[in-house]
């Protein structure tokens, strides 16, 4: 009987680090990545819908509204 092969043989044996969750720095879970839980997912989730992030924009000028 064949030997079976290492599961992650066609990764070539190191997987890259993880960046860490933006909520709470644990490690980040691929279910929720970049998460580690639902609950930072919808901890991030809320502040956008808050409007708590915001992104910059620039003003409008009254001539460019025309």
């Amino acid at each position: 009987m064949p030997a079976k092969p290492p599961e992650d043989a066609g990764s070539g044996g190191a997987k890259p680090p993880s960046k860490p969750c933006p909520e709470c720095g644990k490690p980040a879970n691929p279910a929720t990545a970049p998460f580690c839980s639902p609950r930072c997912r919808d901890v991030d989730l809320n502040r956008w819908l808050s409007g708590k992030y915001v992104i910059p924009g620039r003003d409008t000028d009254p001539e460019d509204a025309e």
